[in-house]
């Protein structure tokens, strides 16, 4: 058990939690995005990021201020936190994506983490091997040795109260990263990030980071924090969430705004491009696109001195944080799934993490809560929600007559079955009292696509398999050809729209 990470709330795999930062002093609430700090260039202000955007812990690069003598010396003797002005936690990372941007560094685990304990670092980072996608499984194996023998390395260092990452890698090899997640979470170190993910989340390679997350956290124990490192775009915080990630680093607030980028929930403008701005966030509600684009030089109407660069990193981080806040809603509210599906909406790349993230559903459902606020069914992809396959897994123990009459309509005011129960797509065949029960309070279309009436055949099929003595019969909505071909050949299926023709 690690008893510095408590989790709080569930909602699929995403959790609200607790993580004890003792050397800080500090308690921060996950799911948490930590504003990268480039201790050369401060976009914004430290202090600011705490009082304005409500950030409890922000991570900088302990490589560049060790590698910078003028930042070096000042953080020796003021410590990262007075240097920084920053009272919450800071996480620092170690030089592994310098080592990946540049093929080498020149400082040792032993030696970065030292440094780190030294500058007053509360989360330390070893210098792991940060493999790259789509690379051969040679290399893959090669490299997640070396990070092995940097964890262990971590494990042997004098850290006091300071946590230590543990990375997991394995490039884009899921039984790699399983595999690294059970090593890394058998070391007595505290946070584990998911790494090399960047190149993944830059091309929208959704899908895959799905894939990485879910085979790493099959790997750690469920009590483990899991950071995904350089995620941040507020369009997959949701999906991220969802997926099992607690923690989010990312420099694109910045690093966007300095292109002229302006994120959103659903993807990436171009300043030069927008005429108005969709958000009601201070810097949209002050100032239009065309004020940003006429500040020149940092130079801008009254007092107001800031340049449109700074301003777009300003709104980049509310839009994120809003979202973040979002996310930690639908969990306890029990309706993170939906708000899934919303983003997925927004994007392509999204809709392919989240069919992904549902491939998973058996998964899901092992930290999904048995009852919640309501279920939305909002598109197809909700007929594989963890709540579909629960209600099917337990359609084997409800007791069924010897006559059974399944229906989607109310049920005939004369009859010779021992029992009807109902119908409801995507679930498949219940006894009516438990229609008051959730998830079978579901909200669904009246015009119920061809994805929930399979899954309701499913169910069909599920009881029919549990129950082989049973003459089970089923009435339905004119289903599609492909639902009737998984009703077994044994239940016997009446078309309600043609009784009475």
């Amino acid at each position: 058990m690690r008893d510095h990470f408590e989790i709080r709330d569930h909602d699929a795999a995403g959790r609200i939690g607790r993580l004890e930062v003792p050397r800080a002093g500090v308690t921060v609430e996950t799911p948490a995005l930590l504003p990268v700090v480039n201790p050369n260039v401060l976009t914004i202000e430290p202090r600011r990021l705490a009082e304005e955007f409500g950030a409890e812990m922000l991570i900088t690069n302990s490589y560049i201020i060790r590698s910078t003598d003028r930042i070096r010396d000042r953080v020796l003797a003021e410590g990262l936190h007075d240097f920084l002005g920053f009272d919450g936690a800071i996480m620092t990372d170690s030089g592994s994506f310098q080592l990946a941007e540049y093929g080498d560094i020149d400082v040792t685990t032993e030696e970065i983490i030292e440094f780190q304990r030294e500058i007053g670092s509360d989360v330390a980072t070893p210098v792991d091997v940060p493999t790259p996608p789509d690379v051969d499984r040679e290399r893959a194996e090669r490299e997640l040795e070396t990070t092995r023998k940097a964890l262990a390395d971590a494990e042997a260092a004098e850290t006091g109260e300071m946590l230590v990452n543990a990375p997991v890698q394995g490039s884009t090899f899921p039984d790699l990263r399983e595999e690294a997640g059970r090593h890394a979470s058998a070391t007595d170190l505290d946070v584990f990030p998911v790494g090399a993910m960047v190149p993944l989340l830059n091309s929208y390679r959704y899908a895959e980071v799905v894939e990485a997350v879910r085979a790493a956290k099959r790997g750690l124990d469920p009590d483990a924090p899991v950071h995904l490192f350089g995620a941040g775009h507020p369009m997959m915080l949701a999906l991220a969430v969802a997926a099992g990630c607690d923690l989010f680093d990312s420099a694109a607030y910045a690093l966007m705004a300095r292109d002229g980028r302006y994120l959103t929930v659903s993807g990436t403008e171009h300043l030069e491009d927008m005429e108005y701005f969709p958000c009601s966030c201070p810097v949209c509600a002050e100032h239009t696109p065309a004020e940003l684009r006429d500040l020149d030089g940092g130079t801008g109407d009254g007092d107001d001195d800031r340049t449109a660069e700074e301003l777009l990193a300003e709104h980049n981080l509310h839009v994120t944080f809003e979202e973040l806040r979002r996310v930690k809603a639908a969990i306890r509210s029990g309706n993170l799934l939906q708000l899934v599906d919303r983003r997925a909406r927004g994007h392509p790349a999204m809709l392919d993490g989240l069919r992904t993230l549902l491939d998973h559903a058996d998964e899901l459902e092992e930290t999904d809560p048995v009852s919640k606020d309501a279920f939305f069914y909002t598109s197809h992809e909700s007929a594989r929600r963890p709540e579909v396959r629960r209600h099917r897994d337990r359609l084997s123990r409800l007791a069924v007559p010897d006559r059974l009459l399944l229906t989607e309509s109310d049920a005939p005011s004369e009859h010779d079955y021992d029992a009807v129960w109902r119908v409801k797509p995507p679930f498949g065949p219940f006894p009516r009292a438990l229609s008051e029960t959730y998830p079978l309070t579901a909200e669904v279309p009246e015009r119920v696509d061809g994805a929930a009436q399979v899954a309701a055949a499913e169910g069909v099929a599920s009881l029919a398999d549990a129950n082989p003595e049973a003459a089970i019969t089923l009435g339905h909505d004119d289903w599609v050809p492909r639902a009737l071909d998984a009703v077994p050949d044994r239940v016997e299926t009446e078309n309600l729209r043609h009784l009475g023709r």
